[in-house]
């Protein structure tokens, strides 16, 4: 098992005969993702290099191919109409790797697609070990296995699981969720995902400053999980108050989205927090060792 993903999703790419889409479009493939075409206004008729057929719109690829999942590659400004037409299409799940996405069209997009499941914007995708990947993930990093792990940081998240993998904990499934102010998919959804998801036997966090996140998760794995073996990281810990560094989200306003706010949180659900990434392993085995 796993969440979101599997070897049966079939997954298209908007935006696939751009640089971008292009590159992580053969990377996906490579990797065994089950990807069944793409979209690029104006190419409909076309095929990749790797003989993937192309349409003029995401609706003409869904009766073709059937689409479920789509991997979004198109510039900023259209990447909500890229996520509507999407959704129009009967596209259930949308991966956003676009960054810089403005705040209020993931707002409005976010609140207008009930029943289509989306993953970022900026984030890196995800990805099931041993049954696909969608986004741009190194794949070659991952090992099947029973660690879920979900991240705001997509950098982060490939330096924790590489931690992960060289320590023998493989991974059920590795989730970007995107650094954004708003995204589509919080960590708390990714929790009730993974609490339900049979092969997922512990669950590394990795958070950072700015938002409630962290917070609200550290609340839900104290009610909804407490037998569960989890390690957090929260990442930003010197950052100036007021500043945002790297991700649009991660901005401190007063005492809110602090890392001691996150922390605490995190502590008071029982969920040890790493002082450093390198940490995660030995926590992870600790609390492994103590469930047992």
């Amino acid at each position: 098992m796993s969440i979101f993903l599997d070897k049966n999703s079939r997954v298209i790419v908007q935006g696939i005969t751009g640089a971008e889409g292009s590159y992580h479009t053969d990377r996906m493939v490579k990797y065994g993702t089950n990807l069944v075409g793409g979209v690029t206004p104006g190419k409909g008729g076309q095929t990749t290099p790797r003989g993937l057929p192309v349409f003029d719109t995401v609706k003409e690829a869904v009766e073709a191919t059937g689409a479920t999942h789509t991997c979004i590659f198109v510039p900023p400004p259209f990447a909500a109409d890229a996520l509507y037409e999407a959704y129009e299409a009967g596209i259930t799940f949308a991966v956003c790797i676009t960054e810089g996405v403005p705040v209020h069209d993931t707002l409005k997009v976010v609140g207008t697609t009930a029943g289509m499941r989306i993953i970022g914007p900026n984030c890196p995708g995800l990805i099931s070990p041993g049954k696909a990947l969608v986004g741009i993930m190194p794949g070659h990093i991952f090992k099947e296995g029973r660690v879920g792990v979900m991240s705001r940081s997509g950098t982060l998240t490939y330096e924790v699981v590489d931690l992960l993998t060289r320590e023998g904990f493989g991974q059920s499934t590795c989730v970007g969720v995107g650094g954004d102010p708003i995204i589509g998919t919080t960590f708390v959804e990714c929790l009730r995902e993974f609490k339900n998801d049979p092969q997922t036997g512990a669950l590394v966090l990795c958070g950072e400053i700015g938002g409630s996140d962290e917070e609200d998760a550290a609340a839900f794995i104290a009610e909804h999980l407490p037998e569960m073996p989890v390690v957090a990281f929260v990442g930003g810990r010197n950052a100036p108050p007021g500043k945002s560094l790297g991700h649009a989200g991660a901005i401190i306003s007063g005492n809110f989205g602090t890392p001691q706010s996150k922390i605490a949180a995190f502590q008071a659900a029982g969920v040890p927090v790493a002082d450093r990434p390198s940490d995660i392993p030995r926590l992870l085995a600790e609390r492994l060792a103590v469930r047992a």
